[in-house]
């Protein structure tokens, strides 16, 4: 089943046809909200809610259009709603220990800082900027798509973007080779 067909049965109540939307984007939906938030149990929270307003919203889906660019505005919107309601502290966790396989010990732990000095960076970045570099790298959304998702111009979003990208750069640079630690 595609996404079309999913989002057409779901229209008619089909829950099991909602499953597919649900493995085919929980993956991405959690990562990103992982990256926007730093904290497991919030990106857990926030992938539940985004399915259920989904779910509930779907019959005004069009057909037609993609599900994931969909999907992502609905979750983009719900961490921000949460951020209104509560500031939350970004916990800079390590995005590449949590997902990396068994391998080189010596590979994986360069993988582990190398991930670390990057989520480092990011967890810099201003809010509209992490979510912008989140939803264009991470979740591999368009720039059209992205703006779709928060609801901006292209113009705002490339700009966002360049900004943001030129902003982690010099977060990289300062940071060094190593981990970021001041020297002991």
């Amino acid at each position: 089943m595609n996404d079309e067909e999913a989002v057409l049965r779901c229209q008619d109540g089909d829950r099991e046809a909602f499953r597919h939307l649900v493995e085919s984007y929980e993956d991405v939906l959690y990562g990103t909200a992982y990256l926007m938030t730093g904290n497991t149990a919030l990106a857990e929270e926030h992938v539940q809610e985004a399915f259920l307003s989904a779910w509930r919203g779907i019959r005004g889906f069009r057909t037609g259009r993609p599900v994931k660019p969909w999907l992502v505005r609905i979750l983009v919107n719900t961490v921000m709603t949460q951020r209104r309601r509560q500031s939350v502290p970004v916990d800079p966790l390590n995005v590449a220990a949590a997902h990396s396989g068994a391998g080189d010990p010596a590979e994986l732990a360069e993988s582990i800082e190398s991930g670390q000095r990057v989520r480092q960076a990011i967890s810099a970045l201003s809010f509209e900027h992490n979510t912008v570099v989140t939803l264009r790298f991470f979740a591999g959304l368009t720039v059209p798509q992205v703006a779709h998702a928060l609801g901006r111009r292209e113009g705002t979003i490339k700009s966002r973007l360049h900004r943001a990208l030129q902003h982690l750069r010099r977060e990289l640079e300062e940071l060094g080779p190593g981990n970021g630690d001041s020297d002991e």
